[in-house]
């Protein structure tokens, strides 16, 4: 697993990816596979996760709203 991390840090380093923009991108993917294979269940999600179900709900929440606004951004650069 350590070889494939590896490889891909090396293509974010060559597309000049921020460590923030990396961390938080890493977390949205990882709680999205987390809520996938759990069926969306909240409370068994935190539970693997060992984080609260109030934090999961709230960044779920948010990744939500990013989506949302960065959709709206992009139909209205079209125009």
């Amino acid at each position: 697993m350590r070889t494939k991390l590896e490889a891909l840090i090396e293509e974010m380093l060559d597309g000049q990816i921020l460590l923030d923009e990396a961390v938080a991108e890493f977390e949205r993917v990882y709680i999205e596979k987390a809520l996938a294979r759990h069926k969306k269940h909240l409370s068994n999600t935190a539970k693997v996760l060992g984080i609260h179900r109030n934090t999961l709900s709230k960044r779920v929440t948010a990744y939500h709203q990013n989506t949302r606004s960065l959709t709206r951004s992009a139909k209205r650069s079209s125009r």
